[in-house]
């Protein structure tokens, strides 16, 4: 079982429009409402795929239950915490030429209900968990070491620990020690002061990160692994899509691959996965049929 937390999850809607022009009356094409949140999001993949996943994390008010609603009419098996705050909204409006646009609510969570996350995470733990994946932004309220005190958790229960944030988060989890962390290029570049992924990847391992994959866009996953090793791969073209989910569909395949491939196998799984994302209309999902070909179609070797 691969086990998901997402301190920040949310009630995603999707707005497909022909083009955004601001301050003007848009006549929407789709809509689209759904469970989404970063670990969320990972859960969903995972499970589309046949992976057995449980997702994690707190949930409130009526957006809280129709993310509920969202996950058991999915087959998600949850494990969730209930919490005062509702769940906050995301709204994507997405172009047809693939450009989107996101509007993130912040999210709310009291440092006692954050400890009560923690704790059920302490207890499913206990079960056996294959890997601990946590990811995305944290709510308002909650401290900025939350993401450390899950890689401990991990490691105490001697579960691989994936995480994927930002910023300040990012640092305090990879103080901690973590399996793996994914920022993307512009994280990378936040949090270490420089434009080279590779040398970017050695602060993080430097810090305390072991294995440190990089999201790069178009440009491909760069994996920069403790032994000294990197490894990089690409679409062999850009694809035409919605990119918001391609991220969490990354984790979902380092995620189901730690414990089973090797580097330089599993960094083109990655490729294949989020580049499947691409081409769904929505985050947390893949194009199913397509994830083989996008795989076997990347370009590997060391960066």
């Amino acid at each position: 079982m691969i086990v998901t937390v997402t301190p920040n999850p949310a009630l995603d809607v999707t707005y497909t429009v022909d083009a955004l022009t601001p301050g003007t009356s848009h006549r929407v094409r789709r809509v689209v409402q759904r469970a989404g949140g970063k670990g969320v999001n990972v859960a969903s993949v995972l499970t589309q795929l046949g992976y057995a996943a449980t997702a994690l994390g707190p949930c409130g008010g009526t957006t809280g239950a129709e993310l509920r609603r969202d996950l058991h009419a999915r087959g998600i098996p949850t494990a969730l915490t209930d919490v005062e705050a509702p769940t906050r909204r995301t709204v994507t409006v997405v172009e047809a030429d693939s450009t989107a646009t996101v509007l993130n609510e912040p999210g709310r969570l009291s440092a006692h209900e954050w400890d009560e996350v923690v704790a059920r995470v302490r207890k499913v733990l206990r079960q056996p968990v294959e890997v601990l994946v946590a990811s995305g932004s944290l709510p308002r309220g909650t401290p900025e070491d939350a993401y450390a005190d899950l890689v401990a958790e991990a490691r105490s229960a001697g579960v691989p620990c994936i995480v994927d944030t930002s910023g300040p988060p990012l640092l305090a989890a990879v103080a901690a020690g973590p399996d793996v962390v994914k920022p993307n290029q512009h994280e990378l570049s936040e949090v270490t002061g420089t434009d080279d992924p590779v040398a970017g990847a050695r602060v993080l391992q430097g810090l305390g990160a072991r294995t440190v994959v990089v999201s790069r866009g178009r440009a491909g996953v760069l994996v920069v692994t403790p032994d000294g090793a990197s490894y990089a791969a690409r679409p062999r073209e850009p694809l035409q899509g919605n990119p918001t989910g391609a991220g969490d569909a990354a984790v979902a395949a380092l995620a189901a691959g730690l414990l089973e491939q090797p580097w330089p196998d599993l960094v083109r799984t990655v490729v294949g996965w989020s580049s499947a994302a691409v081409l769904a209309p929505v985050a947390g999902m893949v194009i199913r049929a397509a994830v083989h070909d996008l795989t076997v179609s990347a370009l590997g070797g060391e960066a």
